[in-house]
């Protein structure tokens, strides 16, 4: 069984890069979860599932992977492109603004 290490997208929530600079080894579940049928609960016996490690760098991910003899694939992330408007946020409220500002 192969981990996986990747950087986390940002959510669709925010603009933001919060808690995506770590680098996360996950491994993948080798059983499909199942619903309790008294509860309701869904549960797994696969406790490798539920390790998530975090890593400041892609190496550093790697070169644990290899200490402890875990096969790892690496999912580079997509280059994000820079979002920067020429006058940026402040310039929806300036004065010398000719057209009018509405949403």
């Amino acid at each position: 069984m192969s981990a996986r290490i990747y950087r986390p997208a940002r959510t669709a929530m925010s603009s933001g890069m919060g808690k995506t600079r770590k680098w996360v080894l996950e491994f993948p579940a080798e059983t499909p979860k199942e619903i309790d049928p008294l509860m309701g609960w869904t549960s797994s016996a696969d406790t490798r599932s539920q390790v998530r490690l975090e890593f400041d760098s892609k190496e550093a991910a790697l070169t644990y992977a290899r200490a402890h003899g875990i096969d790892a694939v690496v999912a580079e992330p997509p280059p994000r492109r820079p979002n920067i408007r020429p006058g940026g946020y402040g310039d929806n409220f300036a004065p010398h603004r000719r057209t009018v500002w509405t949403h």
